[in-house]
């Protein structure tokens, strides 16, 4: 049984490779066709020759790193890897929580040391040659630092307890994960952007003037109470401009990066907070974080049931029950479920992000939300033409074309 189970996983290994660079292929593929009307002007033609050489490397980089990660998950399941990492922490501590904190941290750890050197190309290489990086060294180790520490303090800490319900309470410790997860994923959901942001990033209120004056205007017109309105220093990273919403009830918050402002008009910065501001109206910001609750619970539950199977080790190379063998091999067969949920996930936040568009287009900024996409997608060297299945797959938002084509109905 456990070896069907082990050919199972390195089928799943390699079908989502496999799936990933045909729909990696199948997008490139479409770079050169002719853009539609509703999408001329936005490049020149040195700009649109710039963006698609960009999405070019961007396409071999990736093909690159995904066959780099691929090989290695492989090779660490077809030789037992991650059985003989799991004796080392075992031999380290008998505790199982102290194990598996030494498990995953040194998983983690060798991981992400071991993929530095495509961080660096990706961010020094690529995104320097494009004009884009902003990054300098030292800003780039401190953030790695940063992370480390940030994942062994909430990561090791959410996983001590799940370790604990487990030996607590069996095959009842989803329960108990779960509503500890669902905790604090509506606790960072409100304080996300007053505790983790200010690690990495400067948030300064906005300052008076037309912009704040315009923003303020807008919100009481459309009857959304709004205190907190912050610039963000993402300059301090990337040329690439942004805007988002965070927090919930008197926590919430909208935040507009340094180079949004920088980019795009006062109408066009109104009209995307417009459509930020939609998703809170529409109460799109609840009902994500409910359905994400319900799939945790899900996974946990399911989790629940395999965890324990002696063969779920046994395919990983272990003879004795593990918990963390067991987790390791159920998050890989759990792809396809996942693979599923996350399409389910991608088709809802489409439609959610068309509403979004349709609350700023009733509110009289279609045409200052057309343009700040436009200038968007321009300045972040865009694709304009991404293959529908491409789309289907992995797009959150709907390509351009569609969104504007949904505001001129």
């Amino acid at each position: 049984m456990y070896t069907t189970i082990f050919y199972i996983i390195t089928g799943v290994i390699l079908f989502s490779y496999i799936l990933d660079q045909v729909l990696d292929f199948l997008n490139a593929s479409r770079r050169n066709q002719n853009i539609p009307n509703e999408l001329s002007g936005i490049y020149d033609e040195e700009k649109y020759l710039k963006s698609q050489a960009y999405g070019k490397v961007n396409d071999k980089f990736s093909f690159f790193s995904d066959t780099f990660s691929t090989i290695l998950t492989l090779l660490m399941f077809v030789f037992g890897g991650f059985a003989l990492l799991n004796n080392y922490a075992l031999q380290i501590s008998e505790n199982t929580i102290i194990a598996t904190l030494i498990f995953f941290g040194i998983l983690m750890f060798a991981s992400d040391i071991i993929n530095i050197p495509f961080s660096v190309y990706a961010v020094f290489v690529i995104e320097e040659k494009f004009g884009f990086n902003k990054t300098t060294v030292k800003t780039f180790i401190f953030d790695k630092i940063k992370g480390w520490l940030l994942g062994a303090g909430i990561g090791g800490g959410l996983l001590a307890g799940i370790v604990w319900f487990y030996e607590q309470t069996a095959e009842m410790f989803w329960i108990y994960a779960w509503i500890t997860v669902s905790i604090f994923s509506v606790f960072m959901s409100m304080f996300y952007s007053t505790l983790i942001v200010p690690i990495f990033n400067k948030q300064t209120p906005l300052e008076k003037g037309e912009l704040k004056d315009a923003i303020e205007k807008f919100s009481k017109k459309a009857g959304f109470t709004l205190q907190n309105i912050f610039v963000i220093d993402g300059s301090k990273r990337s040329t690439k401009a942004n805007a988002y919403f965070s927090g919930l009830g008197a926590k919430k918050r909208i935040v507009l990066y340094d180079t949004l402002i920088n980019d795009l008009t006062t109408d066009e910065i109104v009209a995307v907070l417009a459509h930020e501001i939609g998703h809170y109206k529409k109460k799109h910001t609840l009902s994500g974080m409910a359905l994400s609750i319900l799939q945790t619970g899900i996974t946990l539950y399911i989790l629940s049931l395999f965890v324990s199977r002696p063969e779920l080790s046994q395919a990983l190379g272990s003879e004795r029950v593990s918990f963390v063998l067991g987790l390791i091999a159920f998050g890989v067969l759990y792809t396809p479920i996942s693979l599923i949920l996350g399409i389910g996930m991608n088709l809802l936040s489409r439609k959610n992000e068309y509403q979004a568009d349709n609350f700023a287009k009733e509110h009289g900024c279609k045409v200052g939300l057309i343009s700040g996409l436009k200038k968007l997608s321009e300045k972040n060297l865009g694709n304009l033409t991404p293959h529908p299945a491409y789309v289907f797959f992995h797009y959150s938002h709907p390509t351009l074309y569609q969104r504007i084509k949904a505001m001129d109905r």
